[in-house]
């Protein structure tokens, strides 16, 4: 039991942290008076919803963009142990080079890269 003991401690911190954010929280939060909840523009009220302004080929695109953006962030280290590895490095490299064109192709089949 004695092992235990830092864990449980642990777990207490962890605790009392989060229900000091939960009340930092309804200490910091917003009345609930419509005059004063509602977001500031100028004064007027919002006549239409955020989000719906965008399209949604917008959404396939970004995630086009994070696919590519993530494959730099593979290709970079490793470039820097290629010629340490050897060929099986370049071997998964292009696999992985390979998925991301299915999804690329993919994408392009279902009209991402349309943009009217």
């Amino acid at each position: 039991m004695q092992e235990y003991v830092g864990a449980l401690a642990l777990l207490l911190l962890v605790g009392a942290g989060i229900a000091g954010l939960y009340a930092v929280g309804q200490w910091a939060a917003v009345s609930a008076d419509p005059l004063r909840a509602a977001p500031f523009s100028g004064g007027l009220l919002p006549t239409e919803h955020p989000l719906s302004r965008y399209h949604a080929r917008w959404y396939a695109m970004t995630l086009v963009f994070l696919a590519f953006d993530l494959e730099m962030l593979f290709m970079y280290p490793w470039a820097l142990v290629v010629a340490k590895v050897g060929p099986s490095a370049v071997v998964e490299m292009f696999g992985f080079l390979a998925m991301l064109l299915v999804g690329v192709v993919y994408a392009w089949r279902e009209g991402a890269f349309r943009w009217a």
